[in-house]
């Protein structure tokens, strides 16, 4: 059974930086394109940043210059630097497939991350 687990979310002030990790088990993480999305009240999910299984990236222009994506196959694990952080990055994070989907899967728990003064 595939599963993602996310953690490395908090409370954090406008300008700061976090790091997201995301765990994937029942995988082969390797061959997949991965990304997190994110989703904030009111809001639909939103995809902000990607990396394929080649290593290249993309990224929403929202969060560009700001997020980093990478990825550790042998961990099993796609990490997220959040950077300059802003109060409308607050959101719950999560990751799976580009696109959704890919595996069989729910979406994990997500992390929340709030940025606030």
């Amino acid at each position: 059974q595939v599963q993602f687990v996310e953690s490395g979310g908090g409370l954090v002030q406008p300008g700061g930086s976090l790091r997201l990790s995301c765990a994937a088990s029942g995988m082969l993480l390797s061959i997949y394109s991965m990304g997190y999305y994110r989703q904030a009240p009111g809001k639909q999910r939103e995809l902000v940043a990607g990396i394929a299984s080649n290593g290249r990236t993309t990224y929403a222009d929202s969060v560009k210059g700001r997020f980093t994506i990478s990825r550790d196959n042998t961990k099993k694990t796609v990490y997220l630097q959040m950077s300059s952080l802003k109060p409308e990055d607050t959101a719950v994070y999560y990751c799976n497939t580009v696109p959704p989907g890919r595996v069989p899967s729910s979406w994990g728990q997500g992390t929340q991350v709030t940025v606030s003064s």
